[in-house]
């Protein structure tokens, strides 16, 4: 009996509970986690800090809220039958939507009675001596587990301002990544927005529309593509459907993003001023993230980027009336793309608006809130309710919010001090049995996140499949081959113009937080062949041992 199959099933062994496999979040990657670890027949127990299922489309409920990939993409691929009953209503789901669909895999695949809602972890340590994982949550309880399987999500962990007298503001303050559960109503306030990150370039037009008048508080211009989002008809899903299986293979093996669209031939400086204008013109119309597939070097090369950027702010010039608010809105300091583009509906007609105005807090910075108004530059704006639209400490913020112990003790925030070290994503030299689900230095936010997730929960999957029928007790990554993925996943961005922008990729918008390049930026395809080889070659990279009885019991033999 291997040492996995020692322990499958619940136990209540000394008082501790005893699962062979603990999940941490019940967003998409922890639900099809759990789907796969049934269908290995191990026991696994999810915790989620939420009151629901749903991950960040439980926590971020803003205004206009919806995804930025087409809906039939954003879905998940393993069943067949899901993909056939599920009808999404718009080309870009909203919220409601995409949390409704969450609740429906969760009650279709009956994965409800393993999940534990409302309960945070808050530790977890290793146990060297019986290779198991000591799990306690915030309920108090503690539980071992065989492994550990981060599900936490990349953007989940909200980034609150430090802002002087934010304390001490009167009025309703929101953050778009923790927004209420019940409607909020803007009608007749005076709004601030601070950020114009995602979550306010799709909450501004909507917010607009109630408030008696909204001041948007920028730092940075951002670079938004409209959504031109639509009604699905019947038939258009019907299409989609009719071509899932070219769509899903495209997305997995050859999309760098794992997005179906058409892939270009040619450089943006092969084509002609008019036949480029074209293209985009195209793209622009077509709208969504796949404008920036219009042409193949637009990420890797400084001028070809430059017609993409010019073009975008030539739309913001034509759309917005005021020159000076237009020029504002142009962003300048960093290549179109280097940053995760936005989607939007209407977001720079919006400003043309009598009742919003645009204050610019990279020349006027905000000073403090006082209790009825942000004070920017010297001028104090009146506003009762606050909007923070500040984003998130990502990739790595929910996991360090864990107390992980590894090896000798040592925490994940103590390896990870001077910026996140992992093999492919996966694994962290010193975890043993500890993985994560598109974590850095895996494609994560820069793909399809569920085409990645999905890659991810069935690699972790497998492995732990082949751990089991070869009776192994404990896997981890190697630091030397830790250390030469770190170093490939940053020598690839640095043959690219991502790290050119100040970016949440790079951490730049968290004070204090080392500056190292996150996710994998060589293809969604390229990385999976590259998990697939070191699967084939026996997991290369990865120590691998056996229990401590049997190592003893050979010897003796």
């Amino acid at each position: 009996m291997s040492a996995l199959q020692s322990v499958s099933g619940k136990s209540h062994a000394a008082g501790a509970e005893t699962y062979d496999v603990v999940v941490v979040g019940a967003g998409f990657a922890g639900m099809y986690m759990l789907h796969k670890l049934r269908g290995l027949g191990l026991s696994a127990r999810v915790y989620e800090q939420g009151g629901d299922v749903g991950g960040t489309w439980y926590w971020n409920r803003y205004p206009g809220a919806r995804c930025d990939v087409e809906s039939m993409q954003y879905s998940y691929s393993f069943s067949d039958e899901l993909q056939e009953e599920w009808d999404w209503s718009e080309r870009y789901a909203p919220q409601p939507e995409i949390l409704k669909y969450a609740n429906h895999i969760a009650g279709r695949f009956k994965l409800r009675p393993d999940i534990q809602l409302n309960t945070r972890v808050d530790r977890a340590a290793f146990d060297e001596g019986s290779s198991c994982w000591s799990v306690t949550t915030s309920d108090g309880k503690t539980v071992t587990a065989k492994y550990v399987v981060l599900a936490t999500g990349c953007l989940s962990n909200a980034r609150m301002p430090d802002i002087k007298g934010l304390a001490g503001f009167r009025g309703k303050v929101y953050h778009t990544g923790h927004w209420p559960h019940e409607p909020v109503d803007f009608k007749g306030q005076r709004v601030a927005v601070i950020g114009t990150g995602s979550s306010a370039i799709q909450s501004v037009p909507v917010i607009a529309e109630q408030a008696s008048h909204l001041t948007v508080f920028q730092r940075t211009a951002n670079f938004s593509i409209p959504a031109r989002n639509a009604a699905l008809t019947v038939e258009e899903r019907n299409a989609f459907r009719a071509n899932y299986p070219e769509i899903r293979r495209f997305a997995r093996e050859v999309a760098r993003n794992g997005i179906y669209t058409e892939m270009p031939d040619r450089g943006a400086l092969d084509d002609g001023d008019n036949e480029r204008r074209s293209k985009y013109e195209s793209r622009w119309t077509r709208g969504g993230l796949t404008f920036m597939m219009a042409y193949n070097n637009l990420a890797l090369d400084k001028a070809a980027n430059d017609t993409a950027a010019n073009f975008v702010r030539e739309k913001i010039a034509e759309i917005v009336k005021d020159p000076q608010t237009a020029k504002l809105l142009q962003p300048n300091n960093h290549p179109i793309g280097s940053k995760r583009i936005c989607v939007d509906t209407d977001y720079f007609a919006t400003f043309n608006r009598p009742n919003v105005t645009l204050v610019d807090i990279k020349s006027n910075p905000i000073e403090e809130i006082l209790p009825n108004a942000v004070r920017a530059g010297g001028k104090d704006y009146a506003v009762d309710a606050l909007v923070l639209a500040t984003g998130f400490d990502a990739m790595t913020g929910s996991v360090a919010k864990i107390d992980i112990r590894g090896r000798n003790g040592q925490t994940l925030n103590q390896k990870w001090a001077e910026g996140p070290k992992t093999y492919l994503g996966l694994m962290s030299a010193g975890f043993p049995n500890l993985f994560i689900i598109t974590g850095p230095g895996s494609p994560s936010v820069l793909s399809n996140m569920i085409v990645s997730i999905e890659q991810h929960v069935d690699w972790i999957t497998d492995c732990i499949a082949y751990m089991r029928d070869r009776h192994l007790d404990t896997m981890e990554a190697k630091r030397e081959a830790e250390d030469n993925w770190v170093a490939h996943v940053n020598e690839v961005a640095q043959g690219t113009l991502y790290p050119q922008a100040n970016s949440w990729y790079m951490g730049a918008n968290i004070p204090g937080k080392p500056q190292i390049f996150m996710p994998y930026i060589g293809g969604v395809g390229v990385y999976r062949q590259i998990c697939n080889d070191v699967a084939a070659k026996d997991y290369e990279g990865f120590a691998m041992s056996v229990p401590e009885r049997t190592q003893k019991l050979a010897a003796s033999s």
